[in-house]
């Protein structure tokens, strides 16, 4: 991925460093991972940065569409590599879970606008909130005693 990484950080006018570098293998290793957990991921692929140098490198990242920054209601920001497709997420409202979702298909009346107030819609953010099958079945055996 190194050589690809680099190409891409350049084709978006951004200075290659072994930060970025290591940010980008460790959002790519764990997606929809929170800035700490990055920082963490980094460390076993460098060796030594500093939290601030992570956060930069997110922001930087984040600014040049290289990276999708995520906050679901009341959690930390999280970051992927998948970009620009508009696509959705699932958030398990007990351990915090989150997968993809691709747009949905069909008949979507809560995605067109009741008053777009003008605006020409191009995005829409939607984050599905329920219960992932492992808190499920903590949930009915914790009932169960």
């Amino acid at each position: 991925m190194t050589g690809d990484a680099e190409q891409l950080l350049r084709s978006h006018g951004v200075q290659v460093t072994a930060q970025r570098l290591a940010i980008l293998q460790a959002v790519a290793d764990h997606p929809h991972a929170t800035a700490d957990q990055l920082a963490d991921a980094a460390r076993d692929i460098i060796g030594s940065v500093s939290r601030q140098a992570v956060y930069d490198s997110l922001g930087t990242l984040v600014e040049k569409n290289l990276l999708r920054r995520i906050q679901p209601n009341g959690s930390a920001a999280r970051y992927e590599d998948r970009v620009g497709d508009n696509h959705h997420h699932l958030v398990c409202r007990s351990c915090n879970v989150m997968f993809d979702i691709d747009c949905a298909v069909g008949d979507t009346p809560c995605l067109t606008a009741d008053d777009d107030h003008g605006f020409m819609i191009d995005e829409a953010e939607v984050v599905y909130w329920g219960f992932c099958p492992t808190c499920q079945t903590a949930t009915q055996k914790a009932s169960q005693t």
